[in-house]
């Protein structure tokens, strides 16, 4: 999710935490208050910063979650899935989206419009 829907959206960030912490994911760190924030990205020359929604460990591993939900600005979020996606296979990093009823057909669209492989898709 971009920064500018992190207020709108921030009861599913919640929900999301707690359905990880429930299935034995560590060390959670997400980009919300009460938790510490992932490590951001910044653009050379720009203003851009790209912040994980959710990183968390499991059995050793780290896994980067994206929240994928309806957004005002589609093409900032195709760029940062890109960049996340790439990040995660250069790093050995696990790459998840998480959706929720009613983002679903959004999700797919902007995958298939980015020709993403499907990463694994959550669905709360």
């Amino acid at each position: 999710m971009i920064y500018s829907d992190k207020k709108k959206y921030s009861d599913i960030l919640n929900n999301s935490i707690t359905y990880l912490e429930q299935l034995g994911f560590e060390n959670i760190k997400a980009d919300t208050e009460g938790y510490e924030t992932p490590k951001s990205y910044s653009k050379m020359n720009s203003d851009i910063i790209i912040t994980p929604d959710i990183v968390a460990q499991k059995e050793g591993r780290q896994h980067i979650f994206e929240l994928s939900l309806k957004s005002e600005k589609p093409q900032l979020l195709k760029s940062k899935w890109l960049f996340l996606n790439t990040l995660s296979n250069l790093k050995s990093y696990r790459f998840r989206l998480i959706t929720t009823r009613g983002h679903i057909k959004f999700t797919n669209d902007m995958l298939s419009d980015i020709n993403l492989e499907q990463p694994k898709l959550i669905k709360i």
